[in-house]
């Protein structure tokens, strides 16, 4: 896995889209599916799948049928971990405090990954776990990131095709504008039903020194429990604080994770 280029495109290349097959979808994926998703030869996928299973990335069942390995977990286990591990106490405060699903997320291009998340007995309608990913207008930690950015990100953002992933979901580039406006102003963003019918979120900023929003928190719960979002708020924001003390005494790099995708999307 030199790097070679290969049919016009390097080796390490084919590795990633391989890799990528694994980030949405199905937990284990046959020879053939990765081969479709990666756009590769089916001979190719079997030498660099192989070699992948060799050092660990990737694991192959009984059935044949391959899944990421735990070395490559091990590994991915470093992306964000000093935010992660700095804002861990906190976060566990603001779960045992409101009893409701809470994370921690930051943006990564145009979507809110999400660094860290404590989840609530209640069966809340999940969209997204640790590591994963949902567009920035369709979650309140998103909103909160988006309305923080700078003015030609935002601009940028809003004139994108925006992703739909319920009928309730704000797509209308002037509607959005205004709403992250609004969340501008009163520092706190909200959805109803906007990524999984039967949930809404809350979520506030975490500067962590800086001037705009290194990452957010939130709340989700079911949307029957959307007249009792607000107040969570003071309690939201007590615990934003305590992480944004505790991500100011970060050495630079510890935000990278925050900015990994400033200036892209």
């Amino acid at each position: 896995m030199s790097g070679e280029s290969t049919s016009g495109r390097s080796v390490t290349s084919k590795v990633l889209r391989i890799l990528a097959a694994f980030e949405s979808g199905p937990a284990s994926l046959s020879l053939t599916q990765i081969a479709e998703s990666a756009d590769l030869p089916l001979p190719t996928a079997y030498r660099l799948v192989g070699e992948l299973v060799e050092w660990g990335a990737l694991g192959r069942d009984d059935t044949g049928r391959y899944g990421v390995g735990l070395r490559l977990w091990e590994v991915a286990q470093n992306g964000g971990r000093q935010l992660r591990d700095s804002a861990r106490p906190y976060l566990q405060d603001l779960f045992s405090l409101t009893q409701e699903t809470a994370h921690l997320a930051v943006r990564e291009g145009h979507e809110a990954l999400y660094i860290d998340r404590v989840y609530s007995s209640k069966r809340v309608p999940r969209a997204s776990r640790v590591g994963g990913r949902l567009p920035l207008h369709a979650t309140a930690v998103g909103k909160v990131l988006l309305a923080y950015e700078d003015d030609w990100f935002r601009e940028a953002y809003l004139a994108r095709d925006l992703e739909t992933p319920t009928r309730s979901t704000h797509v209308h580039p002037q509607r959005l504008r205004e709403e992250l406006q609004q969340s501008l102003e009163q520092g706190y963003a909200t959805t109803f039903e906007e990524v999984r019918p039967g949930s809404c979120s809350i979520a506030v900023p975490v500067f962590g020194g800086s001037d705009t929003a290194v990452a957010s928190i939130g709340l989700v719960m079911l949307s029957t429990q959307l007249p009792q979002m607000p107040r969570y708020l003071p309690t939201l924001r007590g615990v934003a604080a305590r992480i944004d003390r505790a991500f100011a005494r970060l050495p630079i790099n510890g935000l990278s994770a925050g900015h990994a995708g400033r200036g892209s999307g």
